[in-house]
């Protein structure tokens, strides 16, 4: 800040000189509980602001307050010299925000009404028109309807694929390429987009899918958000009745994905 402030020429000791600057401030002037009850009000405000909210603010506070608590003394380790009140600044901030207000749910146990997709009944969900190029590799399959699976990455995506493709609990499959199928999230504060790997029909006797996810282990921060994101489109679609039941499953290896999708009972 010297440097900008001095109209003559750079310098770090003038005007005013160099100056440490450190969190104690914050740390001292601050505590856990003031921060949580702040951190409860503005969840509140942006839950309460959502469409689907039909709890009053006076009401949903409470329960938020009980939540960020809990969220602060079982998910925020602090790792030295970083203290928990530290969770408060950007960008954790944010973060907690992001994580509890995709997390947070109606309570339909209790009555409450749940979430419900908006629904584009003008542009219907089909693969007949599906056609594009593409760079990518691709393989042949017999369960998809599409002459072929686009992979995007060398390995994984193409193994994923021959266990959907050889799998008796799978009745049809499709890879997630060209659809235009794509769940939104919201992370460091923008609205994105998330597409996933695979959209498969189960072999069950009722209408029942499976959206796959494959993902290494580097990214698991962000697979972990869109995997909430994914959970609660799920929630939303199966609320309505009226496309059969969703799950979504995260793996970091193939065999995770054959493993869950063995353990599915028809």
């Amino acid at each position: 800040m010297a440097a900008a402030l001095n109209m003559n020429r750079p310098s770090v000791t003038a005007p005013g000189g160099a100056h440490m600057a450190t969190l104690e401030a914050f740390r001292s002037e601050h505590r856990e509980q003031q921060l949580a009850f702040q951190m409860s009000a503005d969840l509140t405000r942006l839950y309460t602001a959502q469409p689907t909210c039909e709890a009053p603010p006076h009401v949903l506070f409470p329960q938020v307050l009980r939540i960020v608590q809990r969220y602060l003394e079982d998910k925020v380790i602090a790792r030295a010299p970083a203290v928990r009140l530290d969770a408060f600044l950007s960008p954790y901030y944010g973060w907690i925000i992001e994580r509890l207000l995709a997390a947070i749910k109606p309570d339909t146990a209790a009555g409450e009404a749940p979430e419900v997709p908006d629904v584009d009944e003008d542009r219907p969900l089909r693969t007949a028109d599906i056609s594009f190029f593409t760079p990518r590799p691709v393989a042949e399959a017999a369960r998809t309807h599409l002459n072929l699976v686009v992979s995007d990455t060398i390995s994984w995506e193409q193994s994923a694929g021959y266990q959907l493709d050889h799998h008796p609990a799978i009745r049809s499959f499709v890879k997630n390429s060209g659809l235009s199928f794509a769940v939104t999230y919201l992370h460091n504060g923008e609205l994105s987009e998330y597409i996933p790997d695979f959209i498969a029909r189960l072999e069950c006797e009722k209408e029942r899918y499976l959206i796959a996810e494959l993902k290494g282990q580097d990214w698991r921060a962000t697979a972990e958000i869109k995997a909430q994101a994914g959970l609660r489109w799920c929630a939303a679609i199966n609320a309505t009745g009226r496309y059969g039941r969703w799950d979504y499953f995260l793996a970091y290896k193939v065999s995770e994905l054959v493993s869950y999708i063995d353990s599915i009972k028809k």
